[in-house]
């Protein structure tokens, strides 16, 4: 109970003293603008009196006549009086909107001084600038180019993958049809060959290529004694035995198809939305990493084990590829020409088929 005591006693003091700290600052405010009233017709009064001895001098010097003089003094009286009633207006005003909502005034929308192309980034501490940075956003624009040759996309690929072996059919693979994936993710460019159609176009980039391979028959890979890779039976049950090939390629391919020609007073275009595309080419790369997974229980214990070794892999990867479809999604098919492993007995060469997403 007297925790509660104490703390509303803190709260209420705190909330008094802030309320006669605003109180203070509203007075402070109010008479601050008052003094200035005071103050405006002096300063509009000693003002006009420097501007008449201005005129008096370019009298007495002859550089205007008395006519002239007077209706000088006359405008500036004028403007001096309207200044007076004018500044007197805006105090009262501002008095007025003081003692109208108790001091307590939104804060005012303040023009932005910063030019067109720029922009401002810093901190502001009571709506005031403290530090700021200034940006010129123009130099971030990009010049419009009348005519886009080259276009450049982000490219997905996923699908299925197995391995094509001397003197075997694929349903004879000892490679799951099902669990062996490949997944690609790269950067290509497009580039439009002939200057006044859009028929032909050169696709070039690089690719990360992962492709794996899930045995079958409880069966999984390892190095026989001429350090071949070979395969072989596990000697537990095996829930999982996969391996996987990681390359880096540099895929080419001529491109066909037709395209949509949009022509405006600053561009021309040709645009492949919705339209078929056929790619046809080959890729080059190397080898990056090999590794094999195998998942299985041991004594009533689950056991995962990540092998990475070489295996004997060709480290030079080189294949043919082509894809078909429409606009970004295209059936996609690549096959390595060189064997997966070196100086193996009979040669598996890496085929996939799969979908492809230029994003």
């Amino acid at each position: 109970m007297r925790t509660i005591t104490l703390f509303v006693l803190v709260v209420s003091t705190l909330f008094v003293v802030n309320t006669i700290s605003a109180q203070e600052e509203y007075a402070r405010k109010v008479k601050a603008l008052k003094s200035q009233k005071e103050q405006v017709t002096q300063q509009e009064k000693e003002a006009l009196k420097v501007e008449v001895s201005e005129i008096n001098r370019r009298l007495a010097d002859g550089s205007i006549s008395e006519e002239e003089a007077k209706i000088l003094k006359e405008a500036a009286a004028e403007k001096r009086a309207l200044n007076i009633e004018n500044r007197l207006v805006i105090i009262d005003n501002q008095i007025s909107l003081l003692e109208r909502n108790d001091g307590i005034l939104l804060n005012d929308i303040g023009v932005d001084s910063i030019p067109e192309g720029q922009i401002r980034i810093g901190i502001d501490i009571g709506g005031k600038p403290a530090e700021s940075y200034i940006f010129n956003t123009n130099s971030w624009k990009r010049d419009l180019k009348y005519d886009r040759r080259t276009y450049s996309d982000f490219v997905i690929a996923v699908g299925l993958n197995n391995a094509i072996i001397e003197g075997q059919s694929l349903n004879d693979s000892p490679y799951q049809l099902g669990g062996s994936r490949f997944f690609e993710m790269g950067w290509q460019w497009r580039t439009r060959v002939f200057q006044n159609t859009n028929f032909l176009r050169l696709n070039y980039g690089f690719s990360f290529q992962f492709n794996g391979l899930e045995m079958k028959d409880n069966q999984y890979l390892v190095l026989n004694d001429q350090g071949n890779a070979e395969l072989q039976t596990f000697e537990y049950e095996l829930d999982k035995s996969k391996f996987r090939m990681d390359n880096l390629v540099f895929p080419f391919h001529l491109e066909f198809g037709p395209s949509k020609f949009k022509e405006t007073d600053k561009t021309i275009r040709y645009s492949l939305h919705n339209q078929f595309r056929l790619g046809i080419g080959a890729y080059g790369g190397f080898n990056i990493g090999t590794r094999q997974k195998l998942k299985y229980e041991q004594d009533g214990s689950s056991v995962k084990d990540k092998l990475k070794r070489d295996y004997n892999t060709n480290n030079l990867i080189y294949g043919l590829s082509a894809y078909a479809g429409f606009d970004g999604v295209l059936l996609y098919l690549k096959y390595d020409i060189n064997p997966i492993f070196k100086d193996a007995a009979i040669d598996q060469r890496n085929v996939s088929l799969g979908l492809r997403f230029d994003l």
